[in-house]
């Protein structure tokens, strides 16, 4: 089939979710519904959302090409993913869930300055700011290498068509109209990776033929890139994925305590599951495929040369899907932040519901605009997903958790541990030449000198536990 059948396929599928987005979009009158959902979510739509978002450039593209050339090792991209939700689902989750409900919390802003002070807060707000454009342009990275393999797209139109279709369906409706479109993509991801995935296996000879094509026993390991390969995975992506501000907003909208138990624990299981498929998609790529000159290729060359066009098509479908729903996922993160968490409390505090709404679509076409122009310039997917996951982690992770389960930390606590966990990561940075020290890399070594700070700062206190 030709590369015009498979953009054609891409487009109808993209232009039926614009359609269906801004048909469910009506339904959006006011802050609460785009913020929060109207806290109505149900178990099966927080398991859905929170899948969509989880499933994204990193673990398609991204895990694929890990995949391409470490082998089965690269399970532990996604498996990070998998654990780090099964933390935010028991222990982190339900707690923070309470407290937003009780105090009609919106945004991680909202429970920082209530924790600690609007400092906290508006410190968070400009590193989210910065960071979180950077996992928006990985997002839109990822469709533009999609559209390249599959129908010779330029990767600045692929990212321009990437940023509007998220921008569009988003800004319309929010988390209401987000959540819907995330049960139809991952119905469409689910169905395309574990089709894919054995045919593209049969394609190239079976198991037997992978294991001749590929060398080193290392790459059939799990473990295969060692201890120091595992815990950088598991220190920059494990705690994004219980501390990132998109993810716990997205939990906000549960219904009761028990959905964010049930939605994300079993989305956690799921994620652990479908961490193999992407690894071996990686490795089949490469027995068939072994001198791609960028790895991230890896996913889009596998669809487009070992699949029949109709799977090859429902693949490209269900990874576009996998990319716009991590993205609008960022998006949500970016313009609920700027419109809570600097318009209402910066700028207009007397702000009534319809103006926030108002600011806060017109910050996600903001935003979607310069995560597509910074989409433009990156160079690849693991670039832009790294510098986020590292700085998001580095800033949250200890204020944070500090902050829901103790009474001693203060305000200047949390800002100075802030602070010192960023320099610490960037000098490690610098200093080692990313490479960090022994098996701490520079996110670890962020995360031990604010965790040290803010331990300092306790004992010089007495800490007290927060009551359940």
């Amino acid at each position: 089939m030709d590369s015009f059948s498979y953009l054609g396929t891409l487009l109808a599928y993209a232009v039926a979710l614009v359609a269906l987005g801004l048909y469910l979009s009506q339904r959006v009158r006011v802050a609460q519904d785009f913020f929060v959902a109207g806290r109505a979510l149900s178990p099966g739509l927080i398991f859905a959302t929170f899948l969509a978002a989880n499933i994204g450039a990193g673990s398609t593209v991204g895990a694929t090409g890990r995949g391409y050339t470490q082998g089965l090792s690269a399970i532990w991209w996604v498996g990070s993913a998998g654990l780090g939700s099964l933390v935010l689902a028991f222990f982190i989750g339900p707690r923070i869930y309470r407290l937003a409900a009780a105090h009609n919390l919106l945004t991680v802003g909202d429970f920082l300055e209530m924790r600690y002070s609007r400092a906290v807060r508006l410190f968070l707000g400009a590193s989210l700011w910065l960071g979180g454009l950077f996992i928006l342009a990985g997002q839109l990275i990822a469709i533009a290498w999609i559209l390249d393999a599959a129908a010779g797209v330029p990767k600045v139109w692929g990212c321009a068509l990437g940023g509007a279709v998220v921008v569009i369906y988003f800004s319309a409706g929010g988390l209401r109209t987000a959540v819907w479109l995330h049960v139809v993509q991952i119905a469409v991801k689910m169905t395309g990776f574990f089709i894919a995935v054995p045919w593209a296996l049969h394609a190239i000879g079976g198991w037997e033929k992978l294991h001749v094509a590929a060398a080193p026993a290392r790459y059939f390991s799990p473990v295969g890139i060692g201890v120091p390969g595992i815990l950088g995975y598991l220190v920059v992506f494990m705690p994004n994925f219980f501390v990132s501000p998109g993810l716990i907003q997205k939990l906000y909208g549960a219904r009761d305590e028990s959905a964010v138990r049930r939605g994300i624990g079993w989305q956690a299981i799921v994620l652990l599951l479908y961490a193999v498929l992407p690894a071996l998609l990686g490795m089949i790529a490469h027995a068939a495929f072994p001198n791609l000159a960028n790895p991230e290729l890896a996913l889009p060359t596998a669809l487009r040369q070992l699949l029949p066009w109709q799977l090859g098509a429902l693949l490209l479908a269900a990874v576009f899907s996998a990319e716009l729903s991590a993205g609008d996922a960022v998006l949500f993160m970016l313009s609920t932040s700027l419109g809570k968490d600097f318009y209402v409390t910066v700028v207009n505090p007397a702000a009534d519901e319809r103006q926030l709404l108002r600011v806060t679509r017109a910050t996600s076409i903001v935003a979607g605009a310069l995560g597509t122009a910074l989409a433009m310039t990156l160079p690849t997917v693991v670039d832009a997903l790294t510098a986020f996951y590292g700085l998001l982690t580095v800033v949250l992770m200890v204020p944070l958790v500090a902050g829901l389960y103790l009474k001693s930390p203060t305000a200047a606590a949390a800002l100075v541990t802030m602070i010192v966990s960023v320099a610490a990561a960037l000098a490690a940075q610098v200093l080692t030449n990313g490479k960090g020290v022994g098996v701490f890399n520079p996110v670890a070594l962020g995360i031990g000198a604010g965790a040290a700070t803010m331990a300092v700062m306790i004992a010089l206190k007495g800490p007290s536990h927060v009551s359940s």
